[in-house]
């Protein structure tokens, strides 16, 4: 997919009118199976109530507004699988918050149930657009606490934000920028959690499109240009067991899905390879259409068949059918070695668990009606646990954001009581995290633990499959090195209001010790008094004050020097240091930094940093982020913080772009590793100080086993100075990889 030159929209009033008809009919072809007695009118009163509400508006592509919403219906009856009810949720997922209509039109025309929905869907939409992070965080804990009571104003969400990432071309770079950060950070993951993989994967490859724009183009191309080669050898692997399944008379569907454009990317930048040796670029996949009862045996003789053809890699064999993941994905993923030496994963699915691996909720929704399955009761957990995240009244939302996002993106285990109860935790948690998972009582008194039957500390990470019993004893608390060996957000949130309890405690022995020191020197320990202490003493809060107090990191012998005027205490006279003032340290800042236009308040020479976490370099894909303490820094679009910046604090976010200036230098590093063949190191620094008489800043180089990696630090004018750099190293015999430092 090419990034798509936006196209001027030119349709008059009577195309548009067409259009708009022929979206609405589009997404009632759509529901045709799910039509019930009334229900047309339904949509068609829901669709008239919309299109009279948004008639005035436009998107900034310069279409007429309603399109969206007919958009998002569509989605979420095609592609998540909901149902009519969903489809009139879609339709008026904008009107509450951006029209006349109110939340009582909706319940008096659609009842209760709709209007929820719709509530559920307005809260969501102020609360992710809304400007500062932690109200930002403590809004997504309400949305997914209207999840845990109706997962359906998640689905819908999902489709209105894919719309929303389809159509983000016609928006501004820094409108892009946020957007397409905040998918990753946010929606991602939640589509993930949810079992819809594709729609996960489209959101990723969306944002990755304008996050990385260059990579995205280039994996795509090389995709385009392999797709034939890969299909002979897809069709070419398929054939043997094709035959084999006609034969035994088995109704299947097999056929190869490529990767998408992001896992690729992830997969070259986690283990450091080029684009032609990551092996897994598709996956085959094989549904059997099959009844309930003999999918799992059917699916186990497919995994025999195809083993028979080809060789198996064991420790890459995933049995999700006896152990379905807790959001009900249920398949049988085995990777062989095929025809040329090339790895392929296999994925085999019956046709009903295919429909759970691509609708996922919302797939869970419709076989509600049906049998209690074993997914069910796994997902009912999986609810339980984000109620019990979200209950927990945690002071810092922001953790509470970072340890949810952990808690949905990682793989489980599964691990067992002494009594064979099964419990699922995310991938890494320790005994500590199963003690909390039973009760929070549980794991405050938790000293150690038993895995399979072998004592193990608190920390012990636990495997799947492990038996774990919990020793405690009544004289154990909870210390602030446990937060360091836990992993749920659910451990994590009680260990903390333990502490603080604990804090609490402690503190009141330095509330009486600072009250007696008050009355000697006849002051009272009225508000304003405690106030003024705590600012004097530089504590975030009066309970801070009281427990350095009690733990005697604050000694008071500073009162001596207060004054007291009638009751109130006044603090001592600062005495002056000089302190560089502000220009001054401007003045340094920006001693010839570098040249960026700066779009906003002043274009004038404004004073930034480059971050350390990404070290930027002109011609790189840039931003600028307002920062409390250090001013304006500069971050690549591609860094690994830039996510997080962009999904938390999009205000702070500033249009930047880069102007040549050849004079200045700039520090960046590049990891390279080779063959380790006499004389590679001069033709390096040949290379870099010879030819294209770049200075180096440093060099290291360690050799171990035949092989070499070095770092080297150089400094270039620009990317492009980079690139050439960087081309002409790998143009040298024997050099395997050459990778841009990230820090």
């Amino acid at each position: 997919m090419e990034t798509v030159t936006v196209q001027k929209y030119n349709l008059d009033e009577e195309q548009e009118k067409k259009e708009i008809v022929r979206h609405y009919r589009a997404l009632l072809r759509a529901l045709k199976p799910r039509l019930k007695k009334g229900d047309r009118e339904l949509v068609r009163t829901a669709f008239e109530m919309a299109a009279d509400a948004h008639k005035d508006m436009r998107r900034k592509s310069g279409e007429p507004y309603i399109l969206h919403p007919l958009a998002v219906a569509q989605i979420t009856v095609e592609e998540i699988g909901l149902g009519v009810r969903s489809a009139i949720c879609a339709l008026l997922h904008d009107t509450v918050e951006d029209t006349e209509v109110t939340l009582e039109d909706v319940e008096r025309e659609f009842g209760t149930e709709i209007a929820n929905i719709v509530n559920g869907l307005t809260k969501i939409s102020n609360v992710i657009d809304s400007n500062t992070s932690t109200t930002q965080a403590e809004n997504f804990k309400k949305i997914l606490l209207t999840l845990a009571d109706d997962p359906r104003v998640i689905l819908i969400k999902l489709a209105d934000r894919l719309h929303n990432m389809r159509t983000l071309d016609s928006m501004s770079r820094e409108k892009q920028l946020k957007i397409a950060s905040e998918t990753v950070f946010i929606y991602a993951p939640l589509a993930h959690r949810l079992g819809l993989y594709i729609i996960k994967s489209e959101l990723e490859d969306l944002a990755m499109k304008y996050t990385e724009q260059d990579k995205y183009r280039e994996i795509a191309k090389r995709l385009k240009e392999t797709k034939r080669e890969r299909t002979r050898y897809i069709n070419e692997f398929i054939k043997p067991i094709k035959e084999v399944l006609q034969e035994e008379g088995y109704n299947f569907e097999i056929y190869g899905r490529p990767k998408s454009i992001h896992s690729i990317w992830n997969k070259i930048k986690t283990k450091g390879v080029q684009f032609e040796e990551v092996y897994d670029l598709f996956a085959i996949r094989i549904i059997l259409d099959t009844a309930v009862e003999k999918e799992k045996a059917d699916c186990w003789k497919v995994y025999s068949i195809i083993t028979d053809f080809y060789h198996p890699s064991p420790e890459r064999t995933r049995d999700w059918l006896s152990n379905p993941k807790s959001n009900g994905y249920e398949a049988l993923h085995v990777t062989v070695m095929g025809p040329n030496g090339k790895w392929v994963e296999v994925q085999i699915r019956s046709k009903r668990m295919n429909d759970y691996a691509e609708k996922g909720v919302a797939a869970h929704w419709r076989y509600k009606e049906g049998n209690q399955t074993v997914q069910e009761s796994k997902f009912d957990q999986w609810f339980t646990q984000i109620r019990e995240i979200l209950n927990s009244p945690d002071s810092n939302t922001l953790d509470f954001l970072a340890d949810f996002k952990s808690n949905l993106f990682t793989e489980e285990i599964y691990v067992y009581t002494p009594k064979g109860d099964l419990k699922i935790l995310p991938v890494n948690s320790t005994a500590l995290d199963f003690a909390y998972s039973i009760h929070s009582a549980v794991g405050n008194k938790c000293i150690g633990a038993k895995v399979n039957y072998k004592l193990v500390p608190l920390s012990h990470k636990l495997r799947s499959g492990d038996q774990v019993e919990i020793i405690t004893s009544n004289k154990q608390k909870p210390s602030e090195d446990w937060l360091n060996f836990v992993l749920t957000a659910k451990a994590k949130s009680k260990i903390k209001d333990a502490l603080k309890e604990e804090k609490r405690k402690v503190a009141m022995d330095g509330k009486e010790l600072l009250e007696r020191k008050l009355d000697h020197i006849k002051a009272s320990a009225s508000q304003y008094n405690i106030n003024e202490l705590v600012q004097f003493y530089k504590q975030p809060s009066p309970l801070d004050l009281y427990y350095q107090i009690a733990v005697k990191n604050i000694d008071l012998k500073e009162l001596k020097q207060f004054h007291v005027l009638g009751d109130k205490l006044e603090p001592p006279k600062p005495v002056k240091v000089h302190e560089p003032q502000p220009e001054e340290h401007h003045k340094q800042v920006s001693k010839k930094d570098a040249e960026l236009i700066i779009f906003g308040e002043s274009s004038d020479k404004i004073a930034y940093k480059l971050a350390n976490c990404c070290r930027p370099i002109p011609g790189d894909d840039v931003f600028g982020f307002v920062t409390a303490s250090e001013g304006l820094k500069i971050h690549r679009t591609n860094c690994p913080n830039a996510a997080q910046l962009l999904a938390h604090y999009g205000h702070r976010v500033v249009k930047t772009k880069w102007v040549k200036n050849r004079e200045i230098s700039f520090l960046t590093g590049l990891r390279i590793v080779g063959m380790d063949d006499v004389g590679v190191i001069h033709k390096i620094t040949n290379i870099i100080s010879g030819e294209l008489k770049i200075n180096i800043a440093g060099l290291t180089i360690e050799s171990k086993e035949g092989l070499f990696e070095g770092l080297i630090k150089v400094f270039v004018h620009d990317k492009d100075e980079l690139d050439e750099l960087v081309d002409r190293l790998k143009g040298l015999e024997g050099i395997q990889s050459i990778n841009r430092l990230e820090d």
